[in-house]
């Protein structure tokens, strides 16, 4: 049986209006702009409002990237959100985001790799396209990482925000297209990140709640070594699928994490800045969110081109991580 050939039709992408300066973090927390500018490369974080859930986010990034690809909600045969924030445990935010869409003939489902969570929307939905069960399949990456961040703990506080990014999948013409995937996980690392409670293994009682047990608990240093290690082997493994070289290589989306980290990846690709694209200075990590986010904003800013060679690559909580090649 061949394969379709599936590639991105269509990006948009949403960040709420609220902004978190590090200068008010400094208000808030043991900490100041220079630190924080300098270990991270971050300089403000968008919040969702009270009134905002992580569907909603999904709704009005999905409604761009549905636009751009020409695609209405009505001929959408599937939708995958990843996320480690959901609405709720059920139903699904993607059965909440298909509702909100009207896209009745829709299948839906919630997935959840955390940071890599996107690359894996990616590649579960290409395949139902490559392989003919389904036409137009969206995947969003969204998150509320604001309501599960300890604004008391400093080590974390400063990194995360909320937002949404979204692309419309679909069969593109012969040699574009998605040319490679690279996933993986080790689960010995979970303990890393995590949040401990709220689900069957630890249910929310006064105490885990007295504990902090519901906000992201993150190791820092472990994770940032195996970030370092993972981002530019994923990457690398991405490539040698496609038959690709890093000479190849156009454009560089990246999980928008840390600046060093980011850095790191580009010596190991040999690739300039000019070649990557990074927004974590406006925005911070949004988790799943951060590469379509970081995607759409290079292609509203025409940094990507038909015929490009386009690399993405994510890791995660789980410890997850994801890389693909692609030809726009």
């Amino acid at each position: 049986m061949s394969l379709l050939p599936v590639g991105i039709i269509g990006t948009g992408k949403y960040v709420p209006e609220r902004v978190l300066t590090n200068q008010e973090l400094e208000q808030m927390v043991e900490t100041n702009d220079e630190w924080i500018v300098s270990r991270t490369g971050i300089r403000e974080r968008r919040l969702a409002s009270s009134e905002q859930a992580t569907s909603d986010l999904a709704y009005e990034a999905a409604l761009i990237a549905l636009r751009n690809a020409g695609v209405s909600a009505e001929n959408l045969d599937l939708i995958i959100v990843a996320t480690v924030t959901p609405d709720m445990s059920f139903p699904s935010t993607s059965c909440i985001l298909q509702e909100k869409l009207g896209a009745k003939k829709a299948a839906a489902f919630d997935l959840s790799a955390a940071c890599s969570g996107f690359i894996y929307g990616l590649a579960t939905g290409s395949n139902f396209i490559a392989t003919g069960v389904y036409k137009n399949v969206l995947v969003v990456g969204a998150e509320c990482l604001s309501r599960i961040t300890d604004y008391t703990d400093r080590n974390t506080c400063i990194l995360f925000g909320d937002g949404a990014g979204a692309v419309v999948l679909g069969q593109v013409p012969e040699g574009r297209g998605f040319k490679s995937f690279e996933l993986g996980a080790d689960g010995t690392g979970g303990p890393l990140l995590r949040v401990a409670a709220g689900g069957s293994r630890c249910p929310a009682t006064p105490e885990t709640l007295q504990g902090k047990d519901h906000f992201i608990y993150m190791a820092g240093a472990e994770v940032f070594k195996f970030a370092v290690r993972i981002m530019g082997g994923a990457a690398e493994e991405a490539l040698r699928k496609a038959g690709l070289e890093k000479s190849d290589i156009d454009l560089l989306v990246p999980h928008q994490a840390n600046i060093r980290i980011i850095q790191s990846s580009l010596q190991r690709l040999e690739l300039s800045e000019d070649k990557c694209m990074i927004n974590l200075d406006k925005y911070g990590n949004m988790s799943a969110a951060s590469i379509p986010v970081a995607l759409a904003e290079a292609a509203e800013a025409g940094r990507v081109r038909e015929g490009d060679c386009v690399v993405l690559v994510g890791f995660g909580g789980g410890l997850t991580w994801g890389a693909s090649a692609l030809i726009w």
